[in-house]
Formats: structure tokens, C-alpha cells, sequence
């Protein structure tokens, strides 16, 4: 029986991460053909995905680089003939916390540049083919961090509530274009933050927990199941909406 997505080309920002890798399996076991893109080398993450029996390439790709991702979009339309699918993923975490006042300028604008720029860019650089084909699924990750508002993260906490209004604004903006345009707002996966020390992480952890419904850390597979469901037809009726994927975190406002 063929996976729900079979026939489709999705694009994945940051898919040589630890989330980004498992979203690019899914997509790849659910039929959709898969462009890995990330400034980093995401070779390993094609390999996971043929590994798994899907289809997947490599492309080098910086989000806020408008003229690369224009490229990046016209390549994948002429190799695959579409574009469907675009999960904006990339993101700026790793070993970023710190108090407000001890962040730069240039830090913070790196934060937005990465983590809501580089959606915008992405965006704009799919529109086109999505436009043309009349069908698109824009999915944009953003975090619970700015419901909790969350110290010590100021810059990523600020863009990824941006997010929220970027997905609200071109879902009504893209809806007569049959184009979907949803985001998720995705819970405590510790494994995301390269780079800051493993006490760091236990903290926040025995913090988080008890706000959760469910008292375990989040499997990427929680989250993957929930992208590729906002990347299916099942999902053509929901724009503009925002999906806590968090244990349960955000019903109490954790």
C-alpha cells in the first residue's frame, strides 16, 4: 500500500540535526522524496534515510541566504518537477543560554536571522512552484519557550514567537493558493542542545517534567508523527494553526 505522501518532494531546513533527521526519515518512510538541506553536512542524514528505504538528497543550503535558497528551490523543481512539502527546521539552540543583558547585538541578530528570517526566505523561495501547482503544506517549528517565556533565551524565545505570527499571516495569505500553512510548537527534546553542559540539561529536565502531563522526555518520533501528519492530505482542512507537541506541558502554561 502506498505511504500517504508518495509522489511528494519535501524540502527540510536543519535536517542534519538530531530532529531534522528524524523528520526526514519519516517523510521518506510515508513516500515522500526527501531534500535534506542544512549549512552543516547532512550526508549522514541521506544515509539514514536510503538506509530506511527511502529517497532522499543532499543540499547545502544557508536560510537566510535568499539568493542560495531561490537556487536551492529551482533545483529541486527541475531534478523532481515539484516542490510540496517545506519544513522549516532550522534553528539556532546549541549552547545559547545565558541572562538578556550578557547577549550581543550581533547575537541576537544572528537568533532571528536563522530562526525567522530564514523561514521567511524559505517561504518566499517555494512559493512559486507551490503556487503554480495550487497545493503546498508549509510546516514551521517553533517552540514552547515562548509560551513559558522562558529566561536566559531571549533571542530564540523572541523569534519563535515570531514564528507564530508568520504562520498566521501567510496562512491567510496563501490559503486562495490551496497552500497550507501550519506550525508546531515543540516541547523539551534535550538532545537538541549541542553544547550546553549535561548539569544545564538536568535541570531544565526535573523542571519540565512535573508541567507535563506525561512524565517522560519526548521521543523525536512524537514530533516527527505530528510533521508528517500537518505534510499529509489528512491535515488539508487545518491552516494557520499553531500544535503544541509537548507531553502536555502547555496546558497547565508550563
Amino acid at each position: 500500500m502506498p505511504g500517504r505522501l508518495e509522489g511528494r518532494v519535501a524540502i527540510i531546513t536543519g535536517a542534519a540535526g538530531y530532529l531534522g533527521r528524524s523528520h526526514s526519515v519519516r517523510l521518506a518512510r510515508d513516500g515522500a522524496k526527501v531534500v535534506v538541506t542544512d549549512i552543516e553536512d547532512g550526508s549522514a542524514t541521506v544515509e539514514e534515510v536510503k538506509a530506511a528505504g527511502g529517497e532522499a538528497i543532499f543540499q547545502k543550503l544557508d536560510v537566510t541566504d535568499w539568493q542560495e535558497a531561490e537556487q536551492a528551490a529551482r533545483q529541486v523543481v527541475q531534478r523532481f518537477g515539484r516542490i510540496d512539502i517545506l519544513i522549516n527546521n532550522a534553528a539556532l539552540t546549541g549552547g545559547i543560554i545565558k541572562p538578556w543583558t550578557e547577549f550581543t547585538p550581533e547575537e541576537w541578530d544572528q537568533n532571528l536571522a536563522v530562526d525567522l528570517k530564514g523561514m521567511f526566505v524559505c517561504a518566499r523561495a517555494v512559493f512559486p512552484a507551490m503556487k503554480e501547482q495550487r497545493y503546498g503544506k508549509i510546516i514551521n517549528i517553533s517552540s514552547g519557550t515562548m509560551l513559558s517565556g522562558r529566561a536566559n533565551m531571549l533571542p530564540y524565545v523572541t523569534a519563535k514567537a515570531g514564528v507564530i505570527g508568520l504562520t498566521r499571516s501567510l496562512a491567510t495569505e496563501l490559503g486562495e493558493f490551496d497552500i497550507n500553512v501550519n506550525a508546531i510548537l515543540v516541547g523539551f527534546f534535550p538532545h537538541i542542545f549541542e553544547g550546553i553542559p549535561s548539569d544545564i540539561i538536568d535541570g531544565i529536565t526535573q523542571e519540565v517534567l512535573p508541567t507535563q502531563a506525561f512524565k517522560r522526555i519526548g521521543d523525536p518520533n512524537d514530533l516527527s508523527a505530528v510533521v508528517a501528519f500537518l505534510a499529509s492530505d489528512d491535515s488539508r482542512w487545518i491552516t494557520g494553526q499553531a500544535i503544541a507537541v509537548d507531553g502536555g506541558s502547555s496546558r497547565a502554561g508550563g
